[in-house]
């Protein structure tokens, strides 16, 4: 793929993501969103060919690195450091990935309409992999028994919250957007809370 090509995407893609973010799928047109991107509206089904193809792009570029963001989960035997790796880099995403993980979280409120049977599944699997590695650390005696399933979730809303409710967020901290040592301290209290809270130790 050439550097243009690759640019050019890259330049749609994060309009559509501000675009499906702010107006939703339904009310997002192509043409809104080629004039926005400063590309001609051929280049752009040049390109994706579809709406559809389109918004799936979107959605690919948070859940792909959301995907990734359990490997240290998955991989590491350390709960301490698996968790600190996972909230560190679920809050980078936050960060780096912010139109597109509204769009995400605009698309699972709804019920998923449009969501791509394998991002779902790809999802899925993440998640009960995520619970059963937590199981095990509980019954290892590396973390106290607390929920599981409410661990995952408070994690994903304590991280993800930084992009969905940014607006808010930069409201009530006076700011008109959030910075590098924002994202350090909301880091630092979050690994804090969950490795004290739930009693995390270091693998024997």
């Amino acid at each position: 793929m050439s550097r243009i090509r690759t640019k050019n995407q890259g330049k749609i893609i994060e309009v559509a993501s501000q675009l499906f973010a702010e107006k939703g799928y339904a009310a997002t047109t192509t043409a809104e969103i080629a004039q926005r991107a400063e590309v001609p509206k051929p280049n752009l089904y040049y390109y994706f060919k579809t709406k559809d193809n389109l918004y799936r792009a979107v959605l690919e570029s948070v859940t792909q690195p959301l995907l990734e963001a359990s490997y240290p989960i998955e991989q590491l035997n350390d709960p301490r450091d698996a968790l600190t790796q996972y909230i560190r880099t679920k809050l980078r995403i936050s960060k780096e990935y912010a139109s597109a993980s509204k769009t995400f979280a605009a698309e699972v409120m709804a019920g998923a309409p449009h969501l791509p049977r394998d991002i779902a599944e790809a999802l899925m699997d993440q998640s009960t992999m995520i619970l059963n590695k937590f199981q095990y650390w509980i019954e290892k005696g590396w973390m106290e028994p607390v929920p599981p399933k409410h661990l995952m979730f408070m994690l994903w809303s304590s991280t993800q919250t930084y992009a969905d409710f940014n607006w808010q967020i930069c409201q009530v901290s006076g700011q008109y957007e959030l910075d590098d040592e924002d994202f350090e301290e909301a880091a630092e209290f979050l690994v804090n809370l969950v490795l004290k809270g739930c009693g995390v130790k270091h693998a024997d």
